[in-house]
Formats: C-alpha cells, sequence, structure tokens
C-alpha cells in the first residue's frame, strides 16, 4: 500500500478529515476531531502511527519486525507501522480499520449516532 493508497483508504471512511495540525510534513487523519492515523511525508520509509489495543499492540510487536511502539506516541495505546515492509495489503487496511474504530468506539453515542448516518466507500480499498 503506498501513500495515495493509504490516504484515499483512510478518507473513505465516515467522518474522517485530513490535516497538518503539528507542521507541515506530519499528515494527520482524524474521525470527528480525534486522531486515528499520522504519517511523516518528509522520511525516507513511509510508517504510520496507528492507534491499537494495548494488550493487541504487544501481541503485534512481538510476531512482527515492522510493527514497532508508536514513534513519539504512548508506547501503550499507538504502533508505528511500516507500509514498505512485507506486510500485506489486506492486513494494513485491518490494522487501519482497527485504529478507526478504536477512536469511534471512544466518542459521545451522539458522534457515533451521526457517523452511522454517513455514506461510506467501500469500492476504494487498494488492489
Amino acid at each position: 500500500m503506498n501513500i495515495e493508497e493509504f490516504q484515499t483508504y483512510c478518507l473513505a471512511k465516515p467522518g474522517v478529515t485530513e490535516g497538518f495540525p503539528f507542521d507541515d510534513v506530519t499528515l494527520v487523519f482524524k474521525v470527528m476531531g480525534k486522531m486515528f492515523a499520522l504519517t511523516g511525508l518528509g522520511k525516507e520509509e513511509f510508517t504510520v502511527n496507528l492507534k491499537c489495543d494495548p494488550e493487541r499492540a504487544l501481541d503485534l510487536r512481538e510476531e512482527y519486525p515492522e510493527i514497532i511502539a508508536g514513534y513519539h506516541m504512548s508506547k501503550k495505546h499507538w504502533n508505528t507501522v511500516s507500509f514498505e515492509g512485507t506486510l500485506r495489503d489486506d492486513f494494513l487496511m485491518e490494522l487501519i480499520d482497527h485504529s478507526y474504530n478504536l477512536v469511534v468506539k471512544g466518542l459521545k453515542k451522539a458522534d457515533r449516532e451521526f457517523l452511522k448516518n454517513q455514506p461510506t466507500s467501500t469500492d476504494l480499498k487498494p488492489k
């Protein structure tokens, strides 16, 4: 999955916006104003920080060398994932979905209900 496919996949999710709240090279994706993914555009390697359930985060780090504790993030709740390694696109999409769903789960009920009524695009998955 390249950066354009990643961006398209994230933006296809209900309630997602993108922006540069920290600087002009850190692209951040938020759902209802809450961050679920970020990547540095000025880096040599394409990596993405994704939110993750703490227990699952540890398991993933043990199993996959492409997944490490979140760089400049809470090591308990965030992983940095290399998108240039051997991880398959469908697995990367599942990690993005997991991050998005964790954030949505923590939203106010009214915001979760709002998202349920938003259109989704399931046809934008990378091949």
